[in-house]
């Protein structure tokens, strides 16, 4: 629990949550910038560089377990999602999984596609619950079903949540986490079209259009979104459920791959949408010696 954690381990471990930053792994692909992780080595782990650690994953991984036991933020809840929910149980071949999608006034932490459409707003116990009711209100009017994630001492808290959003709790064992559907979200038929459109792309609108109507009607750039807008508030609600499903699959994705990037760092992976290449130059770079 984060609260038995005295202050000088707790900004430790703050500090090592800070390398797990799309923006740091860009910089070391393209420039060998190290610095991201070598100033928490020389901060703080000096004495285990050639002992237990020699390259810059095993720091990366002492760091994931670290947190992993000790300060479960929004990174290790996100990898768990994947590595639990996604691979083990969802499976790679029908799925897309998105990090962070805009609906409404909110932003859903991941987003998953295979034969349905699922929001899952993260809730560790660094956070507060100030704005849940609104987040899953929105996320309830484009997804079929919606799903807070918790650690397991939040549970009761989160169970009295309206019962139509389901609720997973984040149980800790002794050398993982696991994800444990405690209760199961209802099914959502309903869809606001006019909230969906303002989280898809044009291409994505104008997709949806042309698959139900057969065609797209003479438009041009200041009246296509309006024209769009008012022919897909026109598909049932059941059927634009699954073309939008449908459409979102279709975005360019590196959800197939995810298994084959190291564990502690698909989340990394998924936000960066690294590619094959980029992985492989990931890899070596990682893989590389500390030599401070």
């Amino acid at each position: 629990m984060v609260k038995n954690i005295n202050i000088s381990t707790l900004n430790k471990l703050r500090s090592y949550s800070s390398i797990f930053s799309s923006t740091s792994f860009q910089k070391l692909l393209k420039f060998d910038d190290y610095s991201f992780i070598d100033s928490k080595i020389e901060r703080y782990d000096m004495n285990r560089i050639g002992k237990s650690i020699f390259t810059y994953y095993d720091y990366i991984r002492y760091v994931y377990n670290s947190l992993r036991k000790q300060y479960k933020n929004e990174y290790i809840y996100k990898n768990t999602i994947i590595n639990e929910l996604l691979i083990k149980q969802y499976g790679l071949k029908n799925s897309v999984i998105i990090n962070e999608f805009r609906v409404s006034n909110s932003i859903a932490d991941i987003v998953m596609f295979n034969g349905t459409s699922k929001a899952f707003e993260i809730k560790t116990e660094l956070d507060t619950d100030k704005r849940l009711d609104n987040q899953l209100s929105d996320y309830s009017t484009i997804f079929k079903e919606s799903y807070i994630v918790t650690h397991e001492s939040l549970i009761d808290k989160y169970l009295k949540t309206d019962s139509k959003y389901g609720v997973i709790g984040l149980i800790e064992t002794s050398r993982s986490l696991k994800l444990q559907e405690i209760r199961p979200a209802k099914l959502n038929t309903s869809i606001n079209s006019t909230i969906l459109m303002k989280s898809l792309r044009t291409n994505e609108y104008k997709s949806i259009v042309k698959r139900y109507f057969g065609d797209l009607p003479p438009m041009n750039s200041f009246n296509m979104y309006n024209i769009c807008n008012d022919l897909i508030a026109q598909i049932p609600d059941t059927e634009l459920n699954d073309l939008f499903i449908e459409q979102l699959k279709k975005r360019k994705s590196n959800t197939i791959q995810l298994k084959s990037f190291y564990k502690e760092l698909r989340q990394i992976a998924l936000s960066m949408n690294l590619t094959e290449k980029l992985y492989n130059d990931l890899y070596y770079k990682l893989n590389k010696p500390i030599t401070i």
